[in-house]
């Protein structure tokens, strides 16, 4: 099966073995019977950028679903969540059950099991502050690993799980939520201009929903069959986190935010555009979106490797006016940006 048929980029060759895990045991008998080879884990196929090579190995494509829900007055609630369910429509039904804070990260296509590897965030707000608890199957011990939210490693778009790609297979989340018709705190400025309010205030949850799906279909990144500014992994590259040296030396107009202690995140948006990149940028069949300059797309029959030539001329030309080094967001499966 060519698995440009499982990924929102639709590039992809073949794989040599490909199974389907509608359940934990499923998931865990793949697993066990692909035993050292490599496997590729699918659940969306949204942050994957997959050879035309193809992956020489089991692929195994996460289909489970299901939920419980753990509910109290005071702590609001505890959902356990299957790593194949799809992250909008839960998102989605916790809102309409009555929870607040993952509105912010309404419309990201994928599975909630590829949210906690890596940390999925979107306008002001990260998954890991929702996560109380991440079950999965540990490859190198052979048994089911749970860990709270504080032994996942989570940083900006980066976890435990992340670091360790081969070992870890999520098998469900547990998210604590709470009850009430308020958003957690608008932290981002684009989304407290689209509601009209000031950082660090609250609205109703169903409003910030929707000004956020808004603001993502306007960029292109609400998966669409007849938009091929859609066709991609949404954001190519994740913002820089520079010294505050680094930053001092870029123009004062460029939009940067304090993340640490000498730690300085810079908008990879603004450094794309103020380098010679700009949207609609094509290269054989890939392009740049004409709605984002982030996003890296399959305007034109591309292939996975005019993609990746994209994406290393984009990476350069940053470097060269900057001196700032690109940091892919998207997974990339038997491909390199080196």
């Amino acid at each position: 099966m060519e698995l440009a048929k499982l990924s929102t980029f639709r590039v992809g060759g073949p794989a040599k073995k490909l199974v389907v895990a509608t359940n934990e045991s499923e998931i865990i008998a793949a697993v066990e019977n692909a035993g050292k080879e490599a496997i590729l884990i699918i659940g969306a196929g949204s942050n994957l950028l997959i050879s035309d090579q193809g992956f020489a190995g089991t692929v195994l494509v996460i289909k489970s679903t299901g939920s419980s829900l753990d509910q109290d007055a005071c702590s609001g609630g505890t959902i356990t969540v299957s790593a194949g369910e799809n992250w909008e429509s839960f998102v989605e039904r916790t809102i309409e059950q009555g929870f607040s804070g993952l509105e912010s990260m309404s419309g990201i296509p994928g599975t909630v099991g590829a949210v906690p590897i890596q940390n999925v965030g979107a306008y002001g707000h990260e998954v890991a502050e929702f996560i109380a608890r991440v079950r999965t199957y540990d490859r190198s011990r052979e048994e089911i690993v749970t860990f709270t939210a504080n032994q996942c490693g989570f940083g900006y778009r980066t976890s435990l799980f992340k670091e360790e790609p081969n070992r870890w297979v999520v098998l469900d989340v547990t998210f604590q939520l709470k009850v009430g018709e308020l958003s957690a705190p608008i932290m981002y400025r684009e989304l407290a201009n689209e509601l009209g309010v000031e950082i660090g205030s609250r609205v109703e949850v169903a409003k910030c929903r929707a000004a956020v799906l808004k603001l993502r279909k306007s960029k292109g990144m609400l998966l669409d069959e007849t938009d091929s500014d859609t066709w991609s992994a949404g954001s190519f590259f994740t913002n820089p986190v520079v010294s505050t040296s680094v930053a001092k030396a870029l123009p004062e107009e460029a939009p940067r935010w304090i993340v640490g202690d000498n730690k300085i995140k810079v908008s990879a948006a603004w450094l794309l555009q103020n380098s010679g990149i700009s949207r609609g940028d094509r290269l054989g069949g890939a392009g740049i979106s004409s709605k984002h300059v982030l996003a890296l797309c399959n305007t034109d029959n591309a292939t996975a490797q005019e993609i990746i030539e994209l994406a290393k001329k984009a990476r350069k030309a940053v470097n060269d006016n900057f001196g700032i080094m690109l940091t892919p967001e998207v997974r990339l499966i038997g491909l390199t940006l080196d």
